[in-house]
């Protein structure tokens, strides 16, 4: 059965404070973009989620959340967690030590993203913070 990559779709996987919960997204991330006709997106895709969702994990004490979303043409990927915290601005990759051990994550998701931001979450039973990024189909 054709897949209509016009209509808006959303998914969320809510995952434990686990360095396996990665490899879940990821691996669920690709079934997802899959089933929906969008495969060019997936090796992409995956990357970009895998850098939010293990800062999510890394830097954090509670569960957290990948949300996957299309609409008009475009694939949304966020990362829920519990800090509040602003993530540290990523530095251009250009910029990086090559011996640096941290601060690869954000860099790679400006760098390979055509949109990425944040934004704090309160209310509705809610806090911490959902970092994401916006990948526009070819």
């Amino acid at each position: 059965m054709p897949v209509d990559s016009s209509e808006p779709w959303e998914y969320s996987l809510h995952i434990p404070n686990d360095p396996r919960a990665v490899t879940v997204c990821r691996r669920t991330l690709r079934l997802i973009l899959v089933l929906h006709g969008l495969i060019g997106l997936a090796d992409t895709a995956e990357l970009l989620a895998a850098e939010l969702v293990s800062n999510a994990v890394r830097h954090t004490k509670g569960p957290a959340a990948l949300r996957v979303r299309w609409y008009g043409g475009t694939l949304q990927l966020g990362a829920w967690d519990t800090d509040p915290e602003p993530p540290v601005p990523p530095q251009s990759l250009a910029e990086l030590d090559d011996d640096a051990e941290d601060g690869r994550g954000l860099a790679l998701v400006r760098a390979c993203a055509d949109l990425w931001g944040w934004q704090p979450l309160s209310g509705h039973g809610k806090h911490g913070k959902y970092v994401w990024c916006e990948l526009a189909a070819a």
